[in-house]
């Protein structure tokens, strides 16, 4: 109860010197949250690019790396944030891919909403929740579970009030996770996935999808759009590639069942609930990757752990999946335009001395 009462008393009190260093009028737990954010990129915390992440004493280390496909502009985003909401056990991670003519402002307003969102809403139901009454790890699932479904509600919210982006026919999946400490949280909302690599019982590096594609043609994903009147079928010309139409039109034909925006199809069984998973990280957990589904497209879970565990530099993880990737399209996709690939790849145990914060690499043009 110790720690998580410091915990409390840790978040009220750097609420309070955000409120100080905003404004002299009380500020609300949102602005609060984006001050701790804005703090937090000044003082290079947070990464929004290709890069690294490695805080001196954190356990943590991440690799990003997000490369342009041949659609474009990239439309993929990522984002990681140690220290996350000034807790020194708690890292932010997430990749987001947009779609639509407006996909990649969509997908960056999310991308930085998203993590200052999720944070007011965790600290105010840390406030309001009675810890003292209820297990505390239960506890924990039950916040994080809230926290997560009500920062989707609310961003989404936010996105279709925004008037400078216009995501009527547009829209971004959203895949983020939260370290703290041995808990792990992930959020999946569209076709993005996360893999964790562990060893197993027998001593072999396995992988383990901790995340569904939520794709359209998933039974209960069908189900539910079906019976919002939506409809769900492939192309003659892409067999395989179920999409999610209107009633009576051919369009917006939106290849997953789930994302932010696309406010064209969200009365018709599209939503932006997320999926929430939940585990403790033990010993034999190494690493997790979280990947656009520019990887999965062309890559299995078993080639991807395969790929960041046989990098010798852990910096370049990240780098060397995307490129393979990007192989991987020219070989197994020909005359199909590449798309964007994006991937964080977070290491659990990190054992690399070093007395440095943020690397972000210049983004290939």
């Amino acid at each position: 109860m110790g720690r998580f009462s410091s915990m409390l008393d840790g978040l009220t009190r750097t609420f309070s010197t955000s409120k100080r260093r905003t404004s002299s009028r009380e500020c609300s737990g949102k602005e609060a949250a984006e001050a701790m954010a804005k703090d937090a990129k000044k003082n290079e915390m947070i990464l929004r690019s290709s890069g690294t992440v490695n805080v001196n004493g954190s356990n943590n280390f991440a690799s990003v790396c997000s490369k342009k496909g041949e659609k474009g502009v990239n439309q993929d985003c990522c984002i990681v944030w140690e220290e996350f909401g000034c807790q020194e056990d708690m890292m932010f991670c997430g990749v987001f891919d947009g779609h639509g003519p407006w996909g990649h402002y969509v997908a960056k307003r999310v991308c930085n909403s998203m993590a200052s969102s999720l944070l007011c809403n965790w600290q105010e139901m840390l406030v309001e929740g009675s810890v003292d009454e209820v297990d505390k790890k239960v506890n924990r699932v039950h916040l994080w579970q809230n926290s997560f479904t009500k920062t989707c509600a609310d961003v989404d919210q936010d996105l279709e009030r925004c008037r400078k982006i216009d995501s009527f026919c547009s829209g971004t999946t959203a895949l983020t996770a939260i370290r703290q400490g041995d808990h792990l949280v992930v959020a999946n909302v569209g076709d993005s996935r996360a893999v964790l690599a562990t060893v197993s019982e027998d001593d072999c590096l396995e992988a383990v999808q901790l995340t569904v594609d939520f794709k359209p043609n998933l039974p209960q994903e069908a189900e539910r759009i079906i019976e919002c009147n939506g409809r769900v079928f492939c192309l003659e010309d892409e067999p395989g590639l179920h999409r999610v139409w209107l009633p009576y039109e051919e369009s917006p034909g939106l290849a997953m069942s789930r994302a932010f925006g696309d406010y064209c199809i969200k009365n018709y069984g599209v939503i932006s609930v997320p999926e929430v998973i939940q585990r403790n990280i033990t010993s034999r957990d190494q690493f997790m990757v979280l990947a656009s589904d520019g990887v999965w497209d062309v890559v299995s879970n078993e080639e991807a752990v395969e790929i960041v565990s046989s990098t010798a530099d852990k910096a370049k993880s990240a780098k060397r999946l995307v490129d393979y990737a990007i192989r991987g399209w020219k070989r197994k996709r020909k005359g199909i335009a590449i798309d964007d690939i994006s991937a964080v790849c977070l290491f659990f145990h990190n054992n690399q001395p070093s007395s440095h914060q943020i690397h972000p690499v210049a983004t290939p043009k």
